[in-house]
Formats: C-alpha cells, sequence, structure tokens
C-alpha cells in the first residue's frame, strides 16, 4: 500500500469555486451563534423566558452548522477561518445594539440575522449545485434547520 497523498481532482475546483461558498456561510453562522447568545443574555420583558430558551437554542444550533460548513472546509482541502477579526470584519451582518432587549424587539432581530443569513445560503446552494454537490448538501442542511429555527422565532413573536 502506497504512503502517498493523493488529492482529489477537485480540489482545485474546490478551492476556487467551494470555498468562497462555504466560508462566508462560516463567519455568519458564527456571528449568528455570537448574536443569539447576546440576546439570550439580555432579553427582557414578559417573553423573557420562553425567548431567553429559544435564543439558546439557536446558538447551540448555529455553533452546530458552523462547525458542519467548517470540517466541510478542511474536508476540500481550505483552512477554515473563524476567528473573531474574521467574524466582525466578514459576516457582513448588522451588530446587536448593547443593552437591555425588550423580548419582540430580540426576537425581531435575531429573526432578522437568521433571515438574512437564510436568503445568502439558498443563493449559495445554487451555485454549489454544478460545482460540488457534497458541499451543496452541507448548506442544505444549514439552510433547513435556519429556516426551522426561523419559524419557531417568528412564532413566539407578538
Amino acid at each position: 500500500m502506497s504512503s502517498a497523498v493523493v488529492e482529489a481532482p477537485e480540489a482545485v475546483a474546490s478551492v476556487t469555486s467551494v470555498a468562497p461558498e462555504l466560508q462566508p456561510t462560516l463567519l455568519e453562522l458564527v456571528d449568528l451563534s455570537l448574536v443569539a447568545k447576546q440576546a439570550h443574555w439580555n432579553v427582557s420583558g414578559e417573553l423573557f423566558k420562553p425567548l431567553h430558551l429559544e435564543f439558546d437554542e439557536i446558538t447551540e444550533a448555529a455553533r452546530g452548522w458552523a462547525d458542519d460548513v467548517a470540517e466541510r472546509l478542511e474536508a476540500v482541502g481550505v483552512a477554515a477561518d473563524g476567528r473573531a477579526t474574521s467574524v466582525a470584519g466578514g459576516s457582513g451582518l448588522p451588530a446587536m445594539p448593547d443593552g437591555k432587549l425588550d423580548g419582540p424587539v430580540a426576537a425581531r432581530l435575531v429573526a432578522g440575522t437568521m433571515g438574512e443569513i437564510a436568503e445568502r445560503v439558498r443563493g449559495r446552494i445554487g451555485r454549489l449545485g454544478a460545482v460540488d454537490p457534497l458541499s451543496q448538501d452541507v448548506l442544505i442542511e444549514v439552510g433547513r434547520g435556519l429556516e426551522k429555527q426561523l419559524w419557531m422565532l417568528r412564532e413566539q413573536i407578538p
């Protein structure tokens, strides 16, 4: 048995076509986990308890999706970049305001962020279809999860 490393034929295509679709998604998902955790800590008002719990679920889901995307990047031969400076400068998502947030306000802010990411992911799914169906599948799962969590959050907004 040979010990030589064999590169997959799609390795070059992965760097030029797949990484530009996966890396931004990674940054957005890490940012979403931080946005949801910030909302978790600072939500207030009548909806405190259910939203406090919901934001924690979104945080954990976003961390899991980010891990899946990062591992796919690594599988195609690209170093995943989830550093704080990269997230802060590269997600393109609005920052959460500081201080306490009334429940419906916090829910709308987090839902807006999730909706924006879901829309971006849908575009990336389409672009990855002909290039790398395995990477596309990772983003399909991310999109499915985002839309489910977004639905659950929106149902709590009065």
